[in-house]
């Protein structure tokens, strides 16, 4: 069994305590307002990035370096081609907000966005869906120059509000989205038993 709770407190605590739900994760659902100031980059130029091409040889590319770069991780790893075809296939799926960057011929880092529609609750939301860099190009800088180069795109296309989920032990992510401006929107904490707990990476 699995309880997920947004905004959690010492009563919903409790109460997992309570069903025997050891608490094993909280995620954090993070926002900034679009497009970022100028501030937030730095001195080097923007990255080059281009769309994904579905039915392509990017697709197998984007897997590899998608589970190399998220092995071990309870969400990311181990993707299969079934499962992208299924994501590829959803209604909010757009090419163009799914961008990569190559260098030396492979992959070496990309950043999938998702628009949400505005609800009763919240504006549209342009959201980092995923963010990747393969392991032999990790120390270039290319996480934040393919967040920054997502978040981009999206305020590019009219949206206002950039949001993504992080793992709230995931510090080395969380200090790079304060420097971009994210703040905490909201919590979400995952109770589960512990024989079902998968590692965070």
């Amino acid at each position: 069994m699995r309880w997920t709770v947004s905004n959690p407190n010492p009563a919903t605590d409790h109460e997992a305590a309570r069903r025997g739900l050891p608490h094993q994760r909280d995620v954090l659902q993070l926002r900034c307002p679009l497009p970022l100031p100028g501030s937030a980059g730095d001195d080097r130029p923007p990255v080059a990035t281009r769309a994904f091409v579905p039915g392509s040889a990017d697709e197998v590319a984007w897997l590899d370096t998608n589970n190399r770069a998220f092995a071990g991780h309870p969400d990311q790893a181990g993707l299969t081609l079934e499962r992208l075809h299924h994501l590829l296939a959803e209604p909010w799926f757009e090419a163009d907000g799914f961008r990569l960057h190559e260098r030396d011929g492979r992959l070496a880092a990309f950043c999938w966005t998702k628009v949400h529609p505005p609800t009763a609750d919240d504006p549209e939301l342009g959201e980092i869906f995923v963010i990747g860099v393969d392991p032999d190009f990790q120390g270039l800088g290319l996480g934040r120059a393919l967040t920054e180069a997502g978040l981009a795109w999206l305020a590019g296309h009219g949206v206002a509000t950039g949001m993504l989920y992080v793992d709230a032990s995931n510090t080395t992510a969380r200090a790079l989205y304060d420097r971009l401006g994210f703040v905490l929107h909201h919590v979400d904490r995952l109770y589960e038993p512990d024989h079902e707990a998968r590692p965070v990476s």
